[in-house]
């Protein structure tokens, strides 16, 4: 009876984890680099880029970017920066664009948070989440543009793009 109990339990989280897993990208993506983030020269967490393929150039494919926060950071901090670069990084940003509603979604994070930034090629959507809890989405055809702030010819961090993407 307790045997049956245990596979019943161990059954239940294998397809919970795997139903997580199906509702968080449609198309499979690999761990291709890990690097610190730094503002500054103080280290504030860790960033981790996935791809479909690592050797595909970003804007091509499904991605997501993980940033585990290891210091608390303020809900302002997130807008101003992600405003700041998107404008460097797009030509004729508008504050009206589709992507600075994913800029309005963020909120403080402390010290253990993960913040997911996850683009699907196929649907053109790109989602955030928070500690696993998705905090909204756009699809739109330019979706992934939202990536130049980290990846793009200006990006917030010219070491941090260089180590995710060699």
């Amino acid at each position: 009876m307790v045997i049956t109990i245990q596979k019943i339990v161990l059954s239940l989280i294998c397809l919970t984890s795997l139903s997580v897993n199906a509702l968080t990208l449609d198309t499979p993506v690999q761990q291709c680099a890990t690097a610190p983030l730094l503002i500054g020269k103080k280290q504030v967490g860790q960033a981790s880029y996935f791809a479909q393929s690592c050797k595909k150039p970003w804007d091509s494919q499904s991605i997501q970017l993980n940033f585990a926060y290891t210091q608390d950071i303020p809900e302002w901090a997130f807008k101003r920066a992600a405003t700041h670069f998107l404008k460097k990084n797009i030509a004729d940003f508008q504050e009206n664009s589709a992507l600075n509603h994913i800029t309005q979604l963020y909120k403080p994070v402390r010290n253990g948070d993960l913040y997911a930034l996850l683009y699907t090629h196929p649907s053109k959507t790109l989602t955030l989440s928070l500690n696993q809890k998705k905090l909204g989405h756009i699809q739109n055809d330019q979706a992934n543009q939202y990536f130049k702030i980290w990846l793009g010819p200006q990006p917030f961090n010219a070491k941090l793009k260089q180590q995710l993407l060699n």
